[in-house]
């Protein structure tokens, strides 16, 4: 945890800050440098979690098929549909490892936001990095505005598509969950959230390319 405050001061003192003097703005951008950062190193496991989440969605159709062929057979259906993954190269806990191994990472990095480094420091329209002031919540609203929001996209690109059961169960959830992150982040840290809505915008271009890359890779084949 120390190792990663020490390196996002190291981005801010020694890069940020020596371009960008005033503080109210230096803290801000190096926060956003920091995501970038962090989720440029976390990028080969984000893909190989993408990648495996996406070949989950394109199979659920033929799960569905089985699942209505089978449904008095549990047995059966679960050989079926193990048969159905290895034949389409699933895995289905492919998503799970590297989701994992990001996790001891994302709990340091909520603590390096918690830090005293960010009191008394505004960006653009936040009034104070280090807190969530709710005597200003229409400053801080927009943020937790755009958690939320961020978060839904991100969720809803990867999510299965069409009038399946699964597919409405999804967007429900997504739509719970961006409800749940706005409702969150107005009582969480400002530079916190930003570091969320960074990291979810990243995302969101990750999971664009990907996804053209596999629709390209399809085409071709």
């Amino acid at each position: 945890m120390e190792f990663l405050y020490n390196c996002f001061l190291f981005i801010h003192d020694k890069g940020i800050a020596v371009v960008i003097t005033n503080k109210n703005y230096s803290y801000g951008i190096a926060i956003i440098v920091f995501t970038i950062i962090i989720r440029i190193i976390l990028l080969p496991l984000g893909i190989k979690s993408m990648k495996s989440q996406l070949k989950m969605t394109e199979v659920q159709p033929e799960v569905k098929k089985l699942q209505e062929k089978y449904k008095k057979d549990p047995a059966k259906l679960n050989e079926a549909t193990m048969k159905l993954y290895k034949e389409k190269g699933v895995n289905p806990l492919g998503g799970c490892l590297p989701l994992l191994v990001q996790m001891p990472v994302l709990m340091a990095l909520y603590t390096v936001f918690r830090k005293d480094v960010f009191i008394g420091h505004s960006f653009l329209w936040i009034g104070d990095l280090s807190k969530t002031d709710l005597t200003q919540v229409h400053r801080y609203f927009i943020l937790a505005i755009l958690s939320g929001a961020t978060t839904y996209i991100s969720s809803t690109l990867l999510a299965a598509k069409g009038d399946s059961a699964q597919a409405k169960q999804a967007s429900t959830m997504n739509i719970v969950m961006g409800g749940f992150l706005t409702f969150m982040s107005l009582s969480m840290p400002a530079s916190l959230v930003l570091y969320w809505v960074f990291g979810n915008l990243f995302q969101i271009g990750q999971t664009i390319v990907i996804k053209k890359s596999n629709k390209k890779s399809l085409e071709e084949a």
